[in-house]
C-alpha cells in the first residue's frame, strides 16, 4: 500500500510537471509571438516616414531656340520627405537647388554664365534590399523650376536676370545604400533631369529667345534617415 501510494504521488507530480512545462511553454511561445508582432509594428511605425537627402557634381546643356546650345557645370542638392506606401513603394516632395556655370557665346559675343534654379519635385519612389545591409533606391517624376539667380558675364559687360520665371520637367534617380546604424544608410546616387517647357528672356535684356535645361546628369553621394 505505501509503494503504491508513493507512485501514485510520483505520478501526479510528473503530470503536474508536464503541465507546468507546457504552461511555461506556451507562455513562451506567445511571448515570442507578441514580440515578433510588436517588432513588425514598430518597423512599419518607423519606417513611414524618411528623408532622403542626395547631391553630386556633372553637367547640363542649356538649349536655346535662336541662340547656339552650350554646356554647362553642375552642382547639386535635394533634400525630400518620403512616405512609404509599403515596403517598396512611396510618394516624396521636398526641394531642390542647383547651381551651373560655364562659357558659352551668342549674338552679343563671347560670355561666363552663372545661375542658379530651386525647384519642387514630386516623385514616386522605390526601395529593394538585395541583402541585409545593402539595398537599391530610385525615383522618377515631374518638377516645378524656378530660376532664382541668372547672370551673363560679357567682357565689357554683365547681363542679370535674361531669363527667369517657371518651367516644368522630369527626374529619375536611383542608388545603392549601405545600412550604416538602425535608422541612418549612405551611398552613391545617379539623377537626371530635364525640362520640357521653357524660360523666356525678358525683354530688356537685348535676347530674344527661349530655352530650357536638357539632360542634366549628376553623380554624388545619398543619405537617408529613417524617422
Amino acid at each position: 500500500m505505501q509503494h503504491s501510494r508513493e507512485n501514485i504521488v510520483i505520478k501526479e507530480n510528473l503530470k503536474k510537471m508536464k503541465t507546468t512545462k507546457f504552461i511555461l511553454l506556451f507562455i513562451i511561445f506567445l511571448t515570442f509571438i507578441s514580440q515578433i508582432q510588436a517588432q513588425e509594428k514598430k518597423e512599419e511605425k518607423d519606417s513611414k516616414f524618411n528623408i532622403i537627402s542626395y547631391g553630386g557634381i556633372g553637367y547640363a546643356i542649356i538649349k536655346n531656340d535662336n541662340e547656339p546650345s552650350y554646356n554647362l557645370n553642375s552642382n547639386s542638392a535635394d533634400i525630400l520627405l518620403n512616405y512609404r506606401l509599403n515596403q517598396k513603394y512611396g510618394l516624396a516632395t521636398g526641394i531642390g537647388v542647383a547651381e551651373l556655370s560655364g562659357n558659352g557665346f551668342n549674338s552679343l559675343g563671347n560670355f561666363y554664365h552663372e545661375r542658379t534654379t530651386i525647384k519642387i519635385p514630386l516623385l514616386a519612389t522605390f526601395d529593394y534590399k538585395i541583402s541585409e545591409k545593402i539595398k537599391i533606391i530610385g525615383n522618377i517624376g515631374l518638377y516645378a523650376q524656378n530660376i532664382i539667380n541668372d547672370e551673363y558675364r560679357f567682357l565689357n559687360i554683365s547681363q542679370k536676370d535674361v531669363y527667369n520665371g517657371w518651367n516644368f520637367g522630369s527626374q529619375l534617380g536611383f542608388g545603392f545604400v549601405f545600412k550604416m546604424f538602425d535608422n541612418f544608410s549612405a551611398g552613391i546616387n545617379y539623377s537626371g533631369q530635364s525640362d520640357f517647357s521653357k524660360f523666356k528672356s525678358n525683354n530688356n535684356s537685348g535676347i530674344n529667345d527661349k530655352q530650357k535645361l536638357k539632360n542634366l546628369n549628376s553623380i554624388g553621394i545619398v543619405l537617408m534617415i529613417d524617422l
